[in-house]
Parts: structure tokens; sequence; C-alpha cells
């Protein structure tokens, strides 16, 4: 029988099954941070369970962390609170912690894949519905809730029904100035926020194929905001290039013996999917979302669409556009490049690459937050953070920043971000905010210009690889 990538990688993880019922699924790595972990080791006491296998669990400080002076306690008394208790239930329960002041901290799914932790046909579980990011090398990861973080806890293991397949395949040339996030955002605006429900998504074709590992991540990472449970790429040459010599990653003949196994996970020839799209790589240009969901996105030299729908003209009111509006020239006093979605160094050397010789608008106030310490000194040994500062951009410490409105990096009420996160629904950034999301270099872009502009009528001179 033809299988699938995530055939393969699923069924190789099931322990047992109910008859024509759930069936249960071994989890290799469990990704904590401080917000969902709390709960979940409070239960474990409660009913004096132990962790079952806690040399698998690697833990974090990211949501709430102060972005700058680290080295300081934290004034926000909730977010002290919870990275407190992370750091304290991690050291009683003998839990690998890379927390604030740790040269391996960041964001969940920048610093596990890059320290090699994410690795091929694995499952991966974490209390954030962004760990989809980890498909990109070929994994089975998904969100899970507080409950099933403990039940993971306790067993290593999650009752699951199995999702149906789902297959975007996007094929041909990308256009000058079109990223990985613009690809994403492209399929979320086409195929809307629920087409992915009760889907596992695998991303196919050669635009995927000839992205870098940090690409990959970024749409992946997305695939939550297409209602899918996640999003998967077939491992390759990219991959097992990205993963060789990291920190955690299999060493000398126990590496080649596993990318003799990772080459069989891809997708076989003639395996079936419960639903597949197709689109064109010519077809997509830079983004930007206009509305209160990802899927609200236009190309940035289209207008707002004509749409008579209740919820559509509420998105409308909030974000304070018009039907038939275009967003070229909307002037934009905030601009964030970060989020587990877009603060990898490619992210950075993407942004420094059109900002260099450049000054930021007087109007605009530009965040750069690496999405771990390994990435902040890489930006530092690359001299990105001269170009930055010169720039007038500020350079922040790692951690989810405004991403979202849970530490001290918010978005005025009113004000409009573009921003390179995951979401723009209403008060995603601080109460009140307006998101725009979009690729690292339409934020760049922004942050010079004052205001939304065409980047790829201005990026002919600029040496960097969209893929």
């Amino acid at each position: 029988m033809k299988k699938t990538l995530f055939d393969k990688v699923w069924d190789a993880h099931v322990v047992d099954e109910v008859e024509n019922g759930p069936q249960i699924l071994y989890i290799d790595k469990h990704l904590i941070h401080e917000v969902t972990s709390p709960q979940a080791f409070a239960e474990l006491e409660s009913r004096n369970i132990p962790l079952f296998r806690k040399d698998q669990i690697v833990a974090t400080a990211d949501h709430n962390v102060p972005t700058k002076d680290q080295h300081l306690p934290i004034q926000d008394l909730l977010s002290k609170k919870q990275v407190e208790q992370l750091t304290e239930n991690c050291k009683k329960h003998n839990v690998t912690l890379y927390g604030l002041g740790h040269p391996y901290q960041g964001i969940v799914h920048v610093m596990a894949p890059e320290l090699g932790i994410t690795q091929p046909g694995m499952t991966m579980v974490c209390g954030d519905s962004h760990t989809s990011t980890h498909g990109a090398f070929g994994t089975i990861a998904f969100g899970i809730g507080t409950s099933q973080v403990a039940q993971v806890m306790a067993s290593q293991c999650l009752l699951l029904t199995k999702p149906k397949s789902l297959r975007v395949s996007v094929n041909g040339k990308l256009k000058k100035g079109v990223l990985p996030k613009d690809v994403i955002l492209y399929i979320i605006s086409k195929i809307g926020t629920n087409a992915g429900t009760g889907y596992f998504c695998e991303y196919a074709g050669n635009v995927f194929e000839e992205m870098s590992m940090e690409g990959r991540m970024t749409v992946c990472n997305m695939s939550i905001e297409m209602g899918a449970r996640g999003g998967m790429i077939a491992p390759d040459e990219t991959t097992f290039e990205y993963v060789k010599g990291k920190e955690f990653a299999p060493k000398g003949t126990d590496f080649e013996k596993k990318v003799a196994y990772w080459k069989t996970l891809p997708t076989d020839d003639g395996a079936v999917f419960d639903k597949e799209y197709t689109f064109e790589a010519e077809d997509i240009e830079p983004m930007v979302t206009y509305g209160t969901n990802p899927g609200m996105g236009i190309k940035i030299t289209d207008s707002v669409p004509e749409k008579d729908d209740a919820s559509f003209e509420k998105s409308l009111k909030y974000m304070g556009f018009e039907k038939g509006e275009k967003l070229l020239g909307k002037a934009i006093n905030y601009v964030f490049i970060g989020s587990c979605t877009n603060s990898r160094i490619e992210d950075f050397r993407i942004a420094a690459s059109y900002i260099k010789g450049k000054q930021k608008a007087a109007n605009v106030n530009a965040l750069i937050v690496p999405g771990s310490q390994q990435v902040a000194k890489q930006i530092v040994h690359e001299g990105l953070d001269k170009i930055f500062e010169e720039a007038g951009f500020e350079i922040r410490q790692s951690g989810c920043s405004a991403c979202l409105g849970m530490n001290e990096d918010k978005i005025p009420a009113g004000e409009y971000c573009v921003s390179t996160s995951n979401r723009n629904f209403e008060g995603r950034q601080g109460q009140g905010a307006r998101t725009i999301l979009a690729s690292p270099l339409v934020a760049a872009s922004t942050a010079v210009n004052g205001k939304i502009v065409n980047v790829a009528e201005e990026i002919s001179e600029l040496e960097f690889a969209t893929a």
C-alpha cells in the first residue's frame, strides 16, 4: 500500500489502538514553556504521578519573558511568577531547562530546531499551537492543551484520532521579492482558515523543495492558521545538512543510519490524499493582511475586497479599512520583525540587506527581536546589528515579544503594526492594536518608508535568495 509521509511517521508511532476508534500515539519529544506547563505539573503532583520520561522533555522560557534587561528581575508579577514556577518545576523534576540567561534560551520553535532537538521522523508536541513549525523536518508536530501536556508527562503518549491527509502543491518560479511568508499567506488567502480542519497537511512541489530550512519552518509554522492540525515537508538533503553537526543531532555512523531511515520517509509515488490543492508560483506576490484573521490577505498591490458579510465588515471596522481601499501608501508607526514565524537568522539577513545604508522613517518604532540567544549572537557575528542600529532600529533580546500581548512589548491601541508574526486577531498584539501580517522584506521596507510600499519594485539591486 502506498503511504504518505504523514502515514509513515504516524504509523511508526502507534502503540495501540481502539477498534474503530482512537489510537495511542508515542511522542518522541515534548517541548514545554512557562505558560502551559504549570497546571500540568500541578496535576501530576496532586495525583502523585511521576514524569514517565523526563529525558524526552525540553523546557525554555519564551512567551512572557521581557526582551530588555533580561539580567534584571522581571517587573510584571504574573510573568515573573510563571517563569519562576517553570524553573522550580524543572529543578524539582530534573527536566532540562534553557531559561533566561542560558545561551540556548529562545522561542521554543526556534531553539529546538537550531539545537538539533528536532529531527525527521519524530513525533513532537508542545502546549503551543505553532508547534507545527517542526513539521518542516518531516516531523509530526502539533500543539496540545494543558490536560494533554499532563498526559504526555505521565505516559509519553496521547490518545488521538488520526487526522485525514491534505496536500498543498506549489510549483514554478517565485517572483522577485516573494518570500516563504508570502507563499503561506497566499495559500491561506485562497483556501481559507478552515480548509485544513481535521487534516494534516503536506507541502509539496519544487517551491518548497528549493526553500531553505528557515523558509520551510515559516510555512509549516502557519499551517495551524488554515485550520490544519499540522504541516509537513519531506526531509531531503537540505534537511540533512541543516541537522548535521547540531548540538543534539546524531553523530558519525549514528547520523548516517538516521539519514538512511529519513530517506525512506517521503511520500510514495501514487499515494492518495484525502484532499489536494495546487497553486502556481508565478501567481504569488508580496502579501499583506487587511483583516482580523490570517486568511484575510491580499497581494500588496491589490485592494481590500468587496464583500457583504457581517463578520467581514466587523473586521474592517476594527482595522479602520474600507472596502476597495488599497493598503499601499498606508502610514504605519510600528514594525515588528520577530516571532516563531520569522525570527531566524535568514529573516534578519533579508531585512538587513534591504535596510543597509538606509534610515527608518521618523514616525516608525521598529523592533528587531531574535528568536533565540544563538540567533542574537549570529546577528552580531555577521555585523547585522550595526546595520540595524545605524538605521535606527531597536534590537531586543530573544523572546516571543510583540507577537502577542502577553509581555511588555505591546502595540498601542489604534496603531497599525506591520508584523512578521502569525496572527492578526483583534487585540493579538495588545488591546486595540491593529496587525498587518507580512514578510520580513515587506516589514523592513515599511519601516524605512514609514508606509506600505510595493517592495518588489525597489529590490532589483538587493542580493539575497528569496527562496
